[in-house]
């Protein structure tokens, strides 16, 4: 373990809730691969605790922290600045602090790219189907089509708060890529039985299923598996959710999104560092099945 010293540089979990993560482990253990003295802490921090938490943070120094839910949205309202992909998405999971400057990043797409091809799947020129409209959901359906994804089906809840900024979304995506982006209301089953025929993975970019609710799940009808589909889940906690172990049972091929959570902590660590995660040491160590 690097021994904490007066030039430790400080980063961070922002969320609620946080003390299921594994980020500090994943972290504070590459820290200590490259020599490198920082420390990783988590904080539960909610929506309306966010604001004094940021200027606390920035007040202390620190180095850069992690958002996850509910902050990922909010946290843009409080930051001087933002990457292309995160103004274009509308979420932060990652801010770096270059002496009182804050830069928001969004590393969740990027992450869940790699964690597709992690799992053996490519999906480049085909249809998938994404639950919800928060900010993993955006980031998510921002670099599927950046990355070729043919057609992006979408669902949210029209009174959903993010219903607008999602639609915005699709209006760029379809503006601006060769991806094909369609919303539609979470309660529209035709439309969702419709989207998942002609899509190739269903994704569950909602919370729904995640401990301690590990009863619930985003999709009511079982039938809409279908052997060919490949089915994920955002959520980690716990790894196998009831939404994945329903499509399984369907005969579905599945997976999770701790992988997701490996490679969007290395872009971030690589932000904060300058310096590339030790990703293979890091999944053998945290992220084996």
């Amino acid at each position: 373990m690097i021994p904490i010293t007066g030039h430790t540089r400080l980063t961070a979990l922002l969320g609620s809730p946080v003390a299921h993560s594994i980020s500090p482990m994943m972290h504070n253990e590459s820290f200590r691969l490259l020599g490198l003295d920082y420390v990783y802490l988590c904080f539960d921090v909610n929506e309306t605790s966010l604001t004094a938490a940021v200027e606390g943070l920035k007040a202390c120094n620190i180095r850069g922290f992690n958002l996850t839910m509910p902050n990922k949205n909010k946290v843009v309202e409080l930051l001087d600045e933002l990457s292309p992909a995160a103004r274009l998405i509308g979420a932060v999971n990652t801010v770096v602090n270059d002496d009182g400057k804050l830069t928001g990043y969004n590393t969740d797409g990027v992450g869940y790219m790699q964690s597709v091809k992690d799992a053996g799947y490519d999906i480049t020129g085909k249809a998938i189907t994404v639950m919800g409209a928060g900010g993993a959901a955006t980031a998510i359906c921002a670099q599927a089509a950046l990355d070729g994804v043919e057609t992006i089906h979408i669902f949210a809840r029209r009174t959903s708060r993010f219903w607008e900024r999602t639609e915005k979304l699709v209006e760029n995506i379809n503006t601006t890529l060769p991806c094909r982006a369609v919303l539609h209301e979470n309660e529209d089953k035709k439309a969702l039985k419709e989207a998942v025929s002609q899509s190739a993975l269903l994704l569950n970019a909602t919370s729904v299923g995640m401990a301690p609710n590990i009863d619930a799940s985003i999709v009511s009808d079982t039938a809409l598996y279908r052997p060919d589909l490949i089915v994920s889940d955002v959520i980690y906690n716990p790894r196998e959710t009831r939404f994945l172990r329903e499509a399984k049972e369907a005969g579905c091929r599945t997976f999770n999104g701790m992988y997701m959570l490996l490679y969007q902590g290395a872009e971030a660590f690589r932000l904060w560092t300058g310096q590339d995660m030790p990703v293979q040491e890091i999944k053998a160590k945290y992220f084996s099945e």
